[in-house]
Parts: structure tokens; sequence; C-alpha cells
């Protein structure tokens, strides 16, 4: 059984790096309604209510791997 655990362990944690750095990029991402404008050397914004969004899907699986890999960690626990 022991060999098992390890192997649920190593995988969650596999998981979680995947994860954390995926969500990592999601945050270093600019928006699709912010451009820069070289020729001024600033941003604009092209803004309305229903065009931005708060997340994309990078972060969402980047979020759902590291839930899957607290589970993961959690039943390696609870294996012991």
């Amino acid at each position: 059984m022991e060999p098992y655990v390890t192997y649920l362990r190593l995988a969650g944690l596999a998981l979680g790096v995947v994860g954390a750095t995926l969500v990592f990029v999601e945050f270093f991402q600019i928006p699709e309604y912010v451009e820069y404008r070289e020729n001024f050397g600033d941003y604009k914004v092209r803004l309305s209510p229903d065009e931005p969004g708060e997340y994309t899907n990078i972060g969402r699986v980047g979020a759902i791997l590291i839930a899957v890999s607290f589970t993961l960690q959690f039943f390696a626990v609870l294996l012991e």
C-alpha cells in the first residue's frame, strides 16, 4: 500500500506545479480590451459592459488542477 500513497502524493505535487504555473501565466496576460499605442506611449482601453472577461481558460484550468492536487494530497494523507 505504501508505494501507492507515494505515487498519489507525487501525482498531486505534479498537478499542483502545473496548475500553479498556469495561474502564474494568467496573472501576466494583458486583456484584449487594453491596447498599447506606441506613438503616444500610453494605453487605450476599449471597454463595454459585455466585452471584458475576468479570467481566461488558462487560469480556470490552473485553478482546477490546483484543486485536484489538494484533493490527491488529502487522500494520500488519509491512506497513510
